[in-house]
């Protein structure tokens, strides 16, 4: 497993757009937190179980691993599944946006910052939170690129999520479950 090997705890993310608005105090109220997708207790049994897949695909003689989280959304995945891994590895982040503010819908996956300069030549376990756009949770959605994911959490609908470290505009990365998000009006 060389490369950019990855693993998600989930795919998928697409669904109703809304145009990006600016977000005064508290959470948007445009859109409200609904049913769970995911429970935390699914969440928790599967992260130990996905870490030990991982751990089997780099085998016994990994190449100096870099697990390399894109933050903000895979977080807390990230540290959850870091814990789990029985193999000594190193730690780097990326940050990519692609779904700022109230978005809710892509506005296509932007780069912020560099990645790091010393990935070539090591496995790379490369942890996003939503695979949709062929960029992390896997969806069952169009792909606008072809994406060979090694491992996957959860597959969830095609629809807006929060929690477990994904977010609407900054809000409810916290709570311990993946939820659909639905406009206040449903």
């Amino acid at each position: 497993m060389s490369g950019s090997a990855g693993g998600s705890p989930f795919r998928a993310r697409a669904g109703a757009g809304a145009a990006p608005q600016a977000c005064a105090a508290g959470p948007p109220s445009d859109r409200r937190v609904d049913r769970v997708l995911v429970s935390a207790e699914q969440i928790a049994a599967r992260v130990p179980v996905l870490a030990h897949e991982i751990a089997a695909a780099l085998g016994p003689s990994p190449r100096d691993p870099v697990l390399l989280a894109v933050m903000t959304g895979a977080l807390i995945f990230a540290a959850d599944l870091i814990r789990h891994l029985p193999v000594p590895l190193r730690i780097a982040l990326a940050t990519v946006t692609s779904y700022p503010g109230t978005a809710t819908s892509s506005q296509g996956a932007r780069l912020k910052g560099e990645l790091p300069p010393d990935l070539a030549g090591r496995d790379v376990l490369l942890v996003d939170d939503i695979l949709d756009s062929g960029r992390t949770l896997r969806k069952h959605a169009a792909r606008s690129l072809p994406i060979v994911c090694e491992h996957v959490g959860f597959d969830i609908p095609d629809e807006f999520v929060v929690g477990y470290g994904l977010d609407y505009d900054g809000y409810y990365r916290n709570l311990p479950a993946v939820h659909a998000m639905v406009p206040a009006t449903s």
